[in-house]
């Protein structure tokens, strides 16, 4: 009876050793990527005037924005996650909800609105991943011909973000910018990494065939353990050759937006924490315990055994 209860505890430390093991190299890894079932609506709100804001005389108007993703799990892989995107501003006057925010485009509360690329059915933006990095694929066979190619940082940051600067993706542009890295800070009681990054009176296309400046400066606060932005702040102008502003735009992530990220990304940490941290912590020290206990049991028991038999 002895010698089972020792084999027992060989067996349990076996067990929780290499769980311990699996957790840390195989199942820490496994979880650092981005979901394929990623669905996430994110709500903004703030106010802007200019050329292409159709109401209110001139004078800044309260505005309200969705930015809808959806993961395209068919088109992705193990590495790569394929999103669909769109996105819309409009003068919050008499809107329902967040389905009302995109609106058909003759409609003159819209400010800005995504559209498909010419002969190309599907979301308006489609681009593609990598699942760890976060950083733009090639479009290549994962992406539908005919969407534009984007580099560097899309919509997310990598897990286990650096507090460090990474270039992202700027639609207007259609070129990366640096976002520096600008200290940490709390969010809704959660810490975050601080990015920002500024452009001023850029030349380039401010909308379809409409040559300008464009100018930005946008505010990142990114949950460091999983890269997603917890919270978003934008000041844009664009401004035509002609020296007509047709946006001027204050907007950032509701309050309630805000928290339900911060929800989020706490329990999303906690699994990491779980995965990455804990499980290899406390299954290696209870394992090699174990071991050790039933090693010298055994041992013990055998040297007993010997002096017995003289």
């Amino acid at each position: 009876m002895r010698k089972i209860g020792v084999w027992a505890l060989l067996g349990v430390g076996t067990f929780l050793l290499v769980a311990a093991l699996v957790a840390r190299l195989w199942g820490f890894p496994s979880a650092q990527r981005t979901p394929l079932d990623t669905n996430s609506t994110t709500l903004l709100s703030g106010e802007a005037s200019g050329v292409v804001v159709q109401v209110g005389d001139g004078e800044p108007q309260p505005v309200v924005a969705v930015n809808r993703t959806l993961a395209d799990a068919d088109r992705s892989t193990d590495d790569a996650i394929v999103f669909g995107a769109y996105t819309c501003v409009a003068v919050d006057q008499d809107l329902a909800g967040p389905d009302d925010y995109c609106l058909p485009g003759d409609d003159e509360r819209i400010v800005t609105i995504s559209s498909p690329p010419e002969g190309v059915e599907g979301a308006p933006d489609v681009f593609a991943t990598d699942r760890r990095t976060g950083q733009a694929l090639e479009n290549g066979d994962l992406v539908p011909a005919g969407y534009e190619q984007k580099v560097g940082l899309v919509n997310k940051w990598p897990f286990q973000a650096e507090k460090k600067s990474y270039d992202v993706w700027d639609d207007v542009l259609g070129d990366t910018v640096e976002a520096e890295y600008v200290g940490t800070e709390d969010v809704e009681g959660h810490q975050t990494y601080k990015y920002e990054y500024t452009v001023t009176d850029a030349e380039t296309e401010i909308a379809a065939d409409t040559p300008g400046t464009y100018s930005q400066h946008k505010v990142y606060w990114v949950d460091p353990a999983t890269g997603a932005i917890m919270k978003q702040t934008q000041d844009e102008q664009r401004v035509t050759e002609s020296g007509d502003v047709a946006l001027d735009m204050q907007i950032g992530y509701t309050d309630e937006t805000v928290k339900d990220n911060v929800d989020t990304a706490v329990s999303n940490d906690r699994t990491l924490a779980l995965i990455g941290t804990w499980i290899p912590l406390v299954g290696g020290i209870l394992g090699v315990v174990l071991l050790l206990v039933g090693v010298l049991l055994l041992v013990g028991g055998g040297g007993r055994r010997r002096s017995d038999s003289v």
